[in-house]
């Protein structure tokens, strides 16, 4: 299983970005999918998740009601739409898979490489 994750760049406070996990898996609609995020100095936290029919989503505290999480079965892909931006969202923002269970743990079995999202103030 390979995750490609892209749509990262700079942007200002208060725009938005979506961010694209593309997944190269057989059986891509077995999987749980979940995003997250490394600021410089900082842990891995977890930002969102969606389970495996797009039945259940998850989403971190710090993004609730700004970041929605989708996935496309047909396309093999999982966006992350990310609005009303701010400083603190900037990170590295990995992907992730897993076909166990969906999980708001960093414990996924595959990871993309991740994308850079700077905001500026």
């Amino acid at each position: 299983v390979q995750l490609q994750a892209s749509g990262g760049g700079l942007v200002q406070a208060g725009e938005s970005l979506k961010l694209s996990c593309v997944v190269s898996a057989r059986t891509f609609n077995a999987y749980a999918i979940g995003w997250f995020r490394q600021a410089p100095g900082k842990e891995r936290e977890f930002v969102a998740a969606v389970s495996w029919n797009g039945g259940s989503t998850y989403y971190a505290d710090s993004v609730k009601g700004r970041f929605t999480i989708s996935r496309d079965n047909a396309k093999n892909t999982v966006s992350l739409h990310m609005s009303s931006l701010k400083p603190e969202d900037t990170a590295v923002y990995y992907c992730a898979a897993d076909n166990r269970y969906v999980m708001t743990t960093a414990d996924y079995a595959y990871w993309g490489q991740g994308t850079l999202v700077t905001v500026s103030s």
